[in-house]
C-alpha cells in the first residue's frame, strides 16, 4: 500500500505502539486503518469491505454502527456526563445496571462492581479475595488456581493468572501465587490410549492432588473460562466443570467464572457457566456488556463474598478500592441499552439456532490438509493449523496460522491467529448467509495457503 509523508499510516508507524504486536515488523508494514462498521461487516480507509469474524476483540455482540447505543450515550452524555462512584455517591445508569446484570445472572449472584475492562476486573477480583480473606483470619489462604492456556488479562496481577508464555516472558510475571493446572483440552494433551472420560479424571485428580500438597488453607479460588477464548477456542471435556466445582466446595476455595468472552450469549447460553453446569461464586463479564462501544467490565459476587467484604471495609472504615470511572455513567447506559437490545432481538436464542449452522461449518474443513482439530461451542470456534497424526504444528509454531489470518484479511474476513489456531468469534446477530460468506472467505484462504505450504515441502 502506497503511503504519503502525512498519511495516517505514516504517522501511525512514527507515534503509536500497538499490543499484540511486533512493533518493528509493524515499522514495515503499517496499520490496518478501520474507517466504518455496518452489522457484521468493516472497511478500511481504501473502502475495501470485510466480514469482522472476531467481533471486534471476541465483543461486538449486536453489530457494528448500531444507533441505539449512539443515542444512548448521546442521552447520557447530555444528562451527566461523568459522575464517580466513590464514598457513597451513585449514578441512576450504574445502578438500573446492577440491578439488571443481578436479575440476568445465576442465582446467588446480587453485587455488582464495575471496572473498566476485564484486564481490571480480574486485578479486582485478586483483591477482593485477599481482602475478604484477611477479614476471615485466613491470611495463608491467598494463592490462586488456573489453567495453562488461560487467558484473564495483561496487568499485572491478571497478566500473572493468564496462561499464555507471551503474557509472561519478560515482563517478570506471574507476580502473585498462582499455580498453572494442565489445559483441558483432550486432543493435544490427552495421552496415548486415553478416553476423555479418563483424561478428565487426570485432571480433576491434578486439582485436589496440588490442593492437598499446597494445603487447602493456602488456596483462596480457582479462575477459569468456561470455554477458554484466547488460548485457543478450548471447550472442556465432559464433567470437567461440575467436577472442578465439587473440589473448590470440598476445600472452601472460591470458585471465578471468565465470563469476559462468553457471557452474553455467546455460547448460546446467557453464561457459559450454565452451558457447563455450575454456578460461581464470582462472575466477571466485560466485553459483550456494552459490545465495546464503551469500556466497562462488571464483577458479581455472591452474598458470602459480599459480606465478608462489607464487613470488612465496615472495620477499616473503607473498602480502599476503586477507579476514576467506575460505574461511568455513559458506559452504563450505553451497557443498560445493549442488554435491552441482545434480549428484544432474542440474540442469545439466535446463537443457539445459528450453532448448528456455524458449527457445520467449522467442521466443513475437518479433512482439509492443514486442519489437525476443529473446535467450537455456539458462536465461536477454531480451526488447529496440525499434522493429524502428530497433533504437532506443522512447520514453525505459529507461522501457518499467521499466514492463513492474512491471507482471510486479503479475502475480506477478519478472523483471529491463536498460536497454531485460527479462531473464529462473529457477532451475535450474524446469518445463515452471513455464516455461508464467512466459511467461502475462510476456505479461500486455507486453499491459498495450502498450496504455498505443499509448494515449499511443509504438507
Amino acid at each position: 500500500m502506497n503511503q504519503i509523508p502525512n498519511s495516517l499510516h505514516a504517522s501511525d508507524i512514527a507515534h503509536s505502539m500497538h499490543p499484540y504486536t511486533n512493533m518493528r515488523a509493524h515499522e514495515e508494514q503499517g496499520p490496518l486503518v478501520m474507517t466504518k462498521g455496518d452489522g457484521v461487516r468493516v472497511y478500511d480507509s481504501e473502502g475495501k469491505e470485510y466480514i469482522e469474524g472476531l467481533a471486534g476483540l471476541w465483543s461486538v455482540a449486536v453489530g457494528f454502527s448500531e444507533p441505539r447505543l449512539r443515542e444512548a450515550a448521546v442521552r447520557q452524555m447530555d444528562a451527566l456526563p461523568y459522575y464517580h462512584t466513590f464514598a457513597h455517591k451513585g449514578n441512576e445508569p450504574a445502578i438500573r445496571l446492577a440491578e439488571k446484570l443481578a436479575e440476568m445472572t445465576p442465582e446467588g449472584l446480587n453485587r455488582a462492581f464495575f471496572t473498566n475492562s476485564g484486564s481490571e476486573a480480574n486485578d479486582t477480583v485478586i483483591k477482593m479475595v485477599w481482602f475478604m480473606n484477611n477479614a476471615l483470619g485466613r491470611p495463608a489462604k491467598k494463592k490462586f488456581l488456573a489453567r495453562n492456556k488461560a487467558y484473564h488479562g495483561i496487568t499485572v496481577a491478571s497478566g500473572s493468572l493468564t496462561g499464555l508464555p507471551a503474557n509472561h516472558r519478560d515482563f517478570d510475571l506471574p507476580a502473585i501465587p498462582v499455580t498453572h493446572l494442565t489445559c483441558p483440552h483432550f486432543w493435544k494433551f490427552g495421552l496415548e490410549g486415553e478416553t476423555e472420560a479418563e483424561f478428565t479424571a487426570r485432571l480433576l485428580k491434578e486439582l485436589e492432588d496440588t490442593i492437598l500438597a499446597e494445603g487447602p488453607d493456602t488456596i483462596a479460588a480457582f479462575i477459569g473460562e468456561p470455554c477458554m477464548g484466547a488460548g485457543g477456542v478450548i471447550t472442556p471435556p465432559a464433567g470437567y466443570w461440575p467436577g472442578v466445582a465439587e473440589i473448590c466446595a470440598k476445600y472452601d476455595i472460591l470458585l471465578v467464572s471468565d465470563e469476559v468472552i462468553n457471557g452474553f450469549g455467546r455460547l448460546g447460553t446467557p453464561f457459559g457457566c450454565q452451558k457447563y453446569g455450575f454456578t460461581p461464586d464470582i462472575m466477571v463479564t466485560s466485553k459483550q456488556l456494552t459490545s465495546s462501544y464503551m469500556p466497562l467490565a462488571a464483577i458479581m459476587v455472591n452474598d458470602k463474598v459480599y459480606n465478608a467484604i462489607a464487613d470488612n471495609s465496615a472495620k477499616l472504615g473503607t473498602f480502599g478500592h476503586g477507579y476514576t470511572a467506575s460505574g461511568h455513567p455513559v458506559s452504563c447506559a450505553v451497557g443498560i441499552e445493549n442488554l435491552k437490545i441482545i434480549e428484544e432481538r432474542d440474540l442469545m436464542g439466535n446463537a443457539a439456532r445459528m450453532e448448528p449452522i456455524f458449527q457445520a461449518g467449522l467442521q466443513s474443513f475437518a479433512d482439509h490438509p492443514l486442519v489437525g482439530e476443529v473446535r467450537g461451542t455456539g458462536l465461536i470456534g477454531g480451526l488447529e493449523l496440525a499434522d493429524k497424526a502428530t497433533r504437532q504444528p506443522i512447520g514453525t509454531p505459529g507461522a501457518l496460522a499467521a499466514r492463513v489470518a492474512k491471507a482471510a484479511q486479503n479475502a475480506g474476513l477478519i478472523c483471529r491467529n491463536v498460536y497454531d489456531t485460527v479462531a473464529l468469534c462473529p457477532p451475535l446477530i450474524v446469518t445463515e448467509d452471513d455464516i455461508a460468506q464467512i466459511f467461502a472467505r475462510l476456505r479461500s484462504a486455507l486453499d491459498t495457503v495450502a498450496e504455498e505450504a505443499k509448494a515449499e515441502g511443509l504438507i
